[in-house]
């Protein structure tokens, strides 16, 4: 059966009816949702408790011969079955991040779905407008393909650049990846759907993730890793949390008290439930008595440890019969919150073109200008001929792999990229720049080479009055990467700039990346994943069309004896190994400001067409927060986005690094326009926490304005009697 269109899943629709009127005392809406939540609990029977607590793979397992529940929903993630006697309806869980993800179940057999830009591109648009507006269409596709919780969005910090999957989270700073993140859940479960926040806690790289231990400090990953959750968690209000694969403190996260009792559930006071990750659950009592909530897909564990297993531990007063309510309790409540119960999902047509015009908003403010010499970009409309090399950039723009591989509408732009691995195929999104460009310049006559011959591309670089090369870096859950690109690519760009002065490399890749040849192009573009409208997002930012507003939601390092560890921990290792981390809170820039190194681009840049300025800094403890305002300026000639920054510092030191990002506006001004802004500083941002909890620092504090964490334009200090 085919996969590609909603139909499929009609029959499934009807068994999702909206509850009687007035059939159950929780059909009230007026009630709050814990009110609703512990009716239903109440009449619940001990197995329907142990249904909501134990989930089915919803898709077929070849390698363990598994054939989901009839009720699933072909190419899912994930099912738990509802509650029909109680109206409670089945949870359908789909892979998230981009889009709606489904699984394969043959060559020619998925669904397709708009994909949103990678989450680190998104982040990059340092608007959290753009990020609850993709949210909003994710959620929708989901509900019209027939899901109700999506395992999106993803939080961990970029704190080892090399890792594979940080294509799907937010960047290195913990306030712009909590606040992008809760932005995106707030889109997901405005729809209706409850979205995921993960993985929970410290799962910073892809190598030996089953196997390695984090052994942090508290103070560190609370003023890290830690906050950037808690901020997700109170901007988006996530329905579940994901607990992580890894270990944490030499126990593994899905039965870590400390993380999912003692953190996340006390301290960040987080009402919803946990769900393990695929093949994260280890044991019954252990993750029960931790704060494990639900195990997801039990067929990837072991065994079902929350089936019968948790049934006889209640029987023999292992795990208090408490310890189920509870669970059961918080998935309702999720359930009553987020809108399961009262906005039954049905099958409904997606307006694709609707959507893809969503990510190519997002793609546009994400693209990176770099570098600019010489006013290259943007191209000039009277450039006679223009050359365009690599990158498939004749069919298609790139995207990660893994769980979150959205299968995009038009099919796969270059088939038949497969990989060693569950992790691929390699899928091009058929957004071809290209073809874009060659749109918006008809009269222009282009020429594409594939790239495998550096000396033919060079003849015919020489030739143009513009090259662009694209260059590609895929990267993929399960799998580190070094950061050079592929193949020969880094060749190719030097022979083919040293044949053209007007050489510009666009980037296609999910990580920060090595740029060995960033001094002989004239103009370097970091596009991202930019998903489904992405080539024509990055035509229209080529062509001058919108401003290149994107700025680096991670630090871009020259090379790897800047890293904190410049040796990939646990390369080569099929033991269990620990990462002790020892940058510790200092993640990122903040890396860099301690030890004084220069990147190769900094946090927080990011070039524009036009040019902005600052001034009237001021920062002031006004009823007992730091309050800051500054005015920015366009004083170029064009209109424009600019992502002014605001870092803070004690005067006196002490912090775990030089300064940390405070705040930022995303401002859009016409030539010669101007805009007051004013930022309240969060009271975490100005503390340090002891283990216990936040501590504020003893002021005087240096306010200081930039462009990035590494062009600071004017500072000021404040002082006063702040209040948590």
């Amino acid at each position: 059966m085919s996969l590609r269109t909603p139909a499929v899943f009609v029959s499934c629709a009807l068994l999702l009816a909206a509850p009687a009127a007035a059939r159950h005392a929780w059909d009230d809406t007026s009630l709050s949702a814990d009110a609703r939540a512990n009716l239903v609990l109440k009449a619940m029977k001990q197995d329907e408790k142990l249904s909501l607590v134990f989930g089915y793979f919803g898709s077929p397992k070849p390698d363990k011969n598994f054939v989901p529940p009839a009720e699933s929903r072909m190419g899912s993630a994930g099912y738990v079955p509802g509650i029909p006697r109680l109206g409670i309806p089945p949870q359908w869980i789909t892979d998230a991040g981009m889009g709606v993800a489904t699984q394969r179940d043959s060559a020619d057999s998925f669904r397709e779905r708009t994909a949103l830009p990678a989450g680190i591109a998104v982040a990059a648009t340092f608007n959290p407008d753009i990020a609850r507006a993709g949210g909003a269409m994710i959620g929708s596709e989901s509900r019209a393909s027939g899901f109700n919780v999506l395992l999106g969005g993803g939080v961990d910090l970029l704190r080892e650049p090399r890792s594979g999957r940080n294509f799907e989270y937010a960047g290195e700073d913990p306030l712009l990846a909590g606040t992008i993140v809760g932005a995106s859940v707030q889109g997901i479960q405005s729809q209706g759907v409850i979205s995921t926040v993960k993985h929970w806690a410290l799962n910073d790289q892809e190598t030996g993730r089953h196997i390695y231990s984090t052994d942090m400090d508290d103070a560190a990953a609370h003023m890290s890793d830690f906050l950037a959750f808690e901020l997700a968690l109170e901007k988006g209000q996530p329905g579940s949390v994901m607990c992580s694969y890894n270990k944490v403190r030499s126990l593994y996260a899905c039965e870590s008290d400390y993380l999912l009792n003692q953190v996340l559930k006390s301290r960040f006071k987080y009402p919803g439930y946990v769900m393990s990750d695929w093949g994260a659950v280890y044991s019954t009592e252990r993750a029960a008595l931790a704060g494990l909530d639900q195990q997801s897909a039990g067929i990837f564990d072991d065994q079902p440890w929350f089936g019968k297993p948790l049934k006889q531990a209640i029987q023999n007063h292992k795990v208090p019969q408490s310890r189920l309510d509870d669970m059961a309790r918080r998935i309702l409540r999720s359930i009553f919150t987020v809108g399961l119960y009262d906005r039954p999902i049905t099958d409904a047509k997606i307006d694709f073109e609707a959507n893809k015009k969503v990510a190519q908003a997002a793609a546009e403010e994400s693209i990176v200008l770099l570098k600019n010499k010489n006013n290259v970009l943007p191209i000039a409309r009277t450039a006679k001929r223009i050359l365009i090399i690599g990158g498939h950039a004749d069919r298609g723009i790139i995207s990660g792999g893994g769980s979150s591989t959205v299968f995009p509408a038009g099919g796969i732009a270059v088939p038949g990229l497969d990989v060693k691995g569950w992790y691929g195929p390699i899928v091009y999104i058929p957004s071809s720049p290209m073809a874009a460009l060659m749109g918006h310049l008809p009269q222009t006559p282009f020429k594409y080479l594939d790239g495998s011959d550096a000396a033919a591309a060079a003849k015919e670089a020489a030739k143009s009055d513009v090259v662009l090369v694209f260059a590609t870096q895929w990267s993929t859950e399960d799998v580190d990467h070094p950061m050079n690109l592929d193949g020969n690519q880094d060749e190719l760009i030097r022979t083919v700039a040293a044949a053209n002065p007007n050489t510009v490399v666009v980037v296609e890749s999910g990580n920060p990346i090595f740029m060995p040849w960033a001094d002989q192009v004239a103009g370097i573009v970091e596009a991202w994943f930019p998903g489904s409208g992405g080539g024509e997002a990055i035509a229209r930012v080529l062509l001058g069309e919108v401003d290149a507003s994107g700025r680096l939601p991670a630090t871009f390092p020259a090379s790897l004896d800047q890293f904190p560890q410049p040796t990939l921990p646990g390369a080569g290792l099929k033991d269990p190994f620990v990462i002790n981390y020892p940058e510790g809170a200092a993640v990122g820039y903040k890396w860099f400001d301690k030890k004084n190194l220069k990147p190769l681009f900094p946090f927080g840049y990011g070039l524009s067409y036009t040019q902005f300025a600052y001034s009237d800094l001021g920062a002031a403890v006004v009823d007992g927060k730091l309050t800051v305002h500054f005015t920015v300026k366009n004083v170029g000639s064009r209109a424009g986005k600019d992502a002014p920054q605001i870092y803070v510092s004690p005067k006196n030191g002490g912090w775990e690094a030089p300064k940390r990002l405070a705040g930022w506006s995303k401002v859009s001004l016409a030539p010669g326009a101007s805009i007051a802004v004013t930022l309240t500083v969060d009271p975490r941002l100005l503390s340090v926490h002891d283990g216990k909890g936040w501590k504020l620092s003893e002021g005087p504090f240096v306010v200081s304005l930039g462009a990035s964490s590494a062009d600071i334009k004017e500072s000021v200090e404040a002082s006063g009697a702040l209040s948590r």
